[in-house]
């Protein structure tokens, strides 16, 4: 649909507080245009054949990737992150779309085995009709094409909401489907505040289906808001990842994975480690390394080469991950490294330096809290038993980490963690074309591979009785 007018909201470079652009402040009204437009458009998209549906997806998908520079800037300049994070995240989007198209092909009726003589009987995959997707934004175009890619090769039409903070990549990526060739109102992306947007969206019975990434408390108002028309839900919420080094592990190689997934986006994504419970023979050993490590970090602007650690998202943030650290020094930890904002000239007061804090306890707010900032909480553990005790003394369960050298012993970590997502010996989980959800507070619902395209589905039983064929004399 075309851009709404009125009112506008500015659009800031996390880094240095400029305003980079503007965008609408959509209001209700606009929000149930989107899905006037998405109505209108679904027919013929979801009778638009499934191969068709899938060369689409692979032009995003190349179209995307030529593009990465330009994309990977405006992902940059949104959140702050690190430009090689970035450039990461365009790859991660478009594999999306190619995952998508890949499942097109599994799209078609399937006859069932016959049980009963003269019946025959079928299963139709039919799109549920218009969606909506609600994005955040510490991946602002992965996220968005983890909803859309799916959405579209299921024949589904979109309505979608980006992160006030980060619109311009969900922008961005729309441009790509239309100049791709996605018809009119096929994906209708509405930039603003989220309540008269999403509760518009909620109250209007044409939206089946809002695939929600966020908060766990946004997720149970979406709850409460989508009973009235029985919509369905996918949300992947709030994570409390643990980081469990068992006794055996390659130390070196857990400290890697524990730098790559706790500071990626500084700390912000809700699949980073979150507390890390390590076995009491090599805490020391761990925890020194891991404070060296993190203290070596550089800190700056995303777009200066080698930085690894860009700015927090907003002042709130600061103030949470501040309040998390004070909390577990009054409790009895021992900052080994950061714990404190650090200075970048021409910068908002927003860097947080890579903190790990030693003697971590349940008792501390980072070990019952989320604290989505570079905050690294490690707690002594003295046998395996316990070690899985502590991880799951949670209502979240999204991701977890196991390291040991025995594959026995990750094998038993992974069957008893009590999450969607488990890496052994790596952080490196994330895959287009995997699941990828989790459990209790974390949400439901599941996104990747064929995983995500069955969302969007809803099947059609269809039983024929036919007479029995004449025999040949």
């Amino acid at each position: 649909m075309e851009p709404c007018g009125g009112a506008s909201l500015p659009v800031r470079d996390a880094a240095t507080g400029e305003v980079i652009a503007h965008v609408p402040a959509a209001t209700a009204d606009q929000a149930r245009a989107a899905v006037d437009a998405a109505s209108a458009a679904l027919p013929k998209w979801a009778g638009t054949p499934v191969a068709v549906r899938a060369d689409l997806l692979r032009r995003c998908a190349s179209r995307s990737r030529a593009q990465r520079e330009r994309l990977a800037d405006i992902i940059t300049a949104e959140v702050g992150k690190p430009l090689a994070e970035s450039l990461a995240e365009v790859d991660y989007s478009a594999d999306y779309f190619d995952s998508a198209a890949d499942e097109c092909g599994r799209l078609h009726t399937e006859v069932l085995p016959p049980r009963r003589s003269g019946r025959v009987q079928s299963a139709e995959p039919q799109p549920i009709g218009v969606v909506a997707a609600v994005t955040p934004w510490n991946f602002p175009l992965a996220m968005l094409a983890r909803k859309t890619a799916p959405a579209l090769a299921a024949g589904c039409t979109q309505v979608a909401k980006p992160a006030e903070e980060t619109p311009l990549s969900a922008l961005a990526l729309a441009e790509i489907l239309v100049v791709e060739g996605l018809p009119d109102g096929a994906l209708n992306v509405i930039t603003g505040a989220p309540e008269p947007i999403v509760h518009a969206w909620l109250a209007d019975g044409r939206v089946r289906k809002v695939s929600f990434t966020g908060s766990t408390e946004v997720g149970r108002l979406l709850m409460r808001g989508a009973a009235t028309q029985l919509v369905r839900l996918s949300l992947e919420l709030g994570g409390h990842a643990p980081f469990l080094v068992f006794a055996d592990a390659d130390i070196s190689g857990a400290v890697d994975a524990a730098i790559l997934g706790k500071f990626r986006v500084a700390g912000q994504t809700c699949i980073c480690p979150n507390r890390f419970i390590v076995h009491a023979s090599v805490v020391q050993d761990f925890g020194e390394r891991l404070a060296t490590a993190a203290a070596a970090l550089p800190i700056g602007l995303g777009r200066t080469p080698g930085v690894r650690v860009g700015p927090l998202i907003s002042d709130e943030a600061v103030a949470r991950v501040s309040a998390h650290v004070k909390d577990a020094v009054d409790r009895g930890g021992r900052v080994l490294t950061g714990g404190a904002t650090v200075r970048v000239p021409h910068c908002v007061d927003r860097f947080f330096a890579p903190t790990v804090i030693a003697g971590a306890t349940p008792s501390m707010r980072c070990f019952n809290e989320e604290t989505f900032g570079p905050l690294a909480p490690i707690a002594s553990v003295e046998s395996d038993d316990a070690m899985i005790r502590m991880a799951n003394a949670t209502p979240y369960g999204l991701a977890g980490y196991a390291f040991s050298s025995d594959p026995d012993r990750v094998a038993w970590a992974a069957k008893h963690l009590q999450c969607g997502i488990v890496g052994c010996n790596t952080t490196a989980v994330s895959d287009a074309y995997a699941p990828f959800g989790g459990r209790g507070w974390s949400g439901f619902g599941r996104e990747g591979g064929r995983w995500g395209v069955d969302e969007y589905l809803a099947w059609k039983y269809v039983c024929e009785a036919r007479s029995e064929p004449l025999t040949s004399r």
